[in-house]
């Protein structure tokens, strides 16, 4: 992200590039009652505001030419409750997830999981469902227990299952658009080390195995080459073998969980990642590889495949169901979407659900159909934002009609 002043307008461009703005006055706020001024002076001057952290979406959530506030000034854990039962941590929005692991660690303590790009924001990775790889493990959005919000009406407001739970509902998978979230209590759990082990495949040995592999580990997935036919495969399981430094390289690292979790994946490139029952995983990879290898036969780029929980979170891709993903990439400087609208077709035919902070081609309707709550996640959106504050041009797009 590029940004100049917070008063005049800058350039705002998401981490790949693809998405960009020159408009935008950019506004930074370093603190709680500087996100609920900016907030209530927005409502009054009828501004449209979007909040960024680290721009690691793919699909158009920040972008408006009015307001983006940037929470990167809000940073850091600010409590831990290290209680055996049920331990939590309260952290800053604007607070880089690869800060997280190091700080919760110095209290024995670490994330449940986490994905392996750690360049988000803890508030974007809430705010989109972001998630990691686990059977019995959920995303960023599953272990909220509480959020602080700055309003459009310039209030802070607190929530949790106990305190406005009907928001906190809201909350957990928020799109930016309930306001301005400055704090997140997150379930955590005591720290823990990871052992990680890998191997290559081909697309017809690793597929009969999905099932068991992914039962068999903590953590299990794998990355297909189409035009390759190869497959490399990740497993990882904690362990009580001390961690090895300096870590080896990706796929034999020992380690604790933050250092062995996240990877580097700096080339800018975009992403549709679609979410389907986790028996329709294999059929659907299968799908997409005859899409691949019949109408896209020199598509390089990986097809990645991981497992999620269920969850009841109210927008979450694996609401009521366990799930997996599956992620299709592309070079950001190629035409994508030719791509990404036929495996679209794909994965809507097994009712997958896109992740919301990677590529799709939704439209209102067709969101509201794969949602049992859509419209209650609405209803307390527009209660704390009448006038559509922190909704922009796509937000509107996809609210109920």
């Amino acid at each position: 992200m590029s940004t100049t002043s917070s008063e005049s307008p800058a350039t705002w461009r998401n981490w790949s590039g693809r998405l960009a703005t020159t408009e935008a006055e950019i506004r930074f706020v370093r603190s709680e009652a500087d996100a609920a001024a900016v907030a209530a002076s927005a409502a009054a001057a009828g501004r449209t505001v979007r909040v960024t952290g680290s721009g690691h979406s793919h699909q158009p959530l920040v972008l408006t030419d009015e307001t983006i506030v940037d929470v990167s000034g809000l940073s850091g854990v600010v409590d831990v409750d290290a209680d055996l039962d049920a331990p939590s941590a309260t952290i800053r929005a604007g607070t880089p997830i690869h800060s997280v692991g190091s700080a919760l660690h110095a209290d024995g303590l670490a994330l449940i999981n986490q994905g392996d790009i750690d360049r988000q924001m803890v508030g974007g990775a809430v705010a989109t469902g972001t998630h990691g790889t686990g059977h019995e493990l959920g995303s960023f959005s599953a272990a909220v227990l509480g959020a602080r919000i700055a309003v459009a009406s310039g209030e802070m407001v607190a929530c949790s299952a106990e305190i406005e739970r009907e928001l906190w509902q809201a909350a957990r998978l928020n799109l930016g658009a309930l306001g301005i979230v400055t704090e997140l209590t997150l379930a955590v759990r005591p720290a823990y080390r990871l052992k990680e082990s890998g191997f290559l495949s081909t697309f017809d040995e690793i597929v009969p195995e999905i099932g068991e592999r992914s039962m068999a580990s903590r953590h299990f997935e794998f990355f297909w080459y189409p035009t390759k036919d190869r497959a490399v495969v990740k497993v990882i399981d904690e362990t009580a073998d001390e961690p090895v430094y300096p870590l080896a390289a990706e796929g034999s690292r020992v380690g604790w969980n933050y250092e062995v979790l996240p990877n580097h994946r700096t080339w800018p490139h975009t992403e549709m990642e679609y979410s389907v029952a986790a028996e329709d995983g294999p059929a659907c990879l299968t799908a997409i590889r005859e899409l691949l290898q019949r109408d896209f036969p020199e598509m390089g780029w990986p097809v990645e495949y991981r497992t999620l929980a269920a969850d009841d979170v109210w927008l979450s891709t694996a609401y009521g169901r366990p799930t997996v993903t599956i992620s299709l990439h592309q070079d950001v400087a190629d035409d994508d979407e030719p791509l990404y609208r036929a495996a679209e077709e794909i994965f809507r035919s097994f009712d997958g659900r896109p992740h919301w902070g990677k590529i799709n081609y939704l439209d209102a309707d067709t969101l509201a159909s794969m949602y049992p709550r859509w419209e209650e996640w609405w209803a307390v959106r527009d209660r704390v934002d009448p006038t559509g504050v922190f909704c922009n041009n796509y937000l509107q797009s996809i609210r109920p009609r």
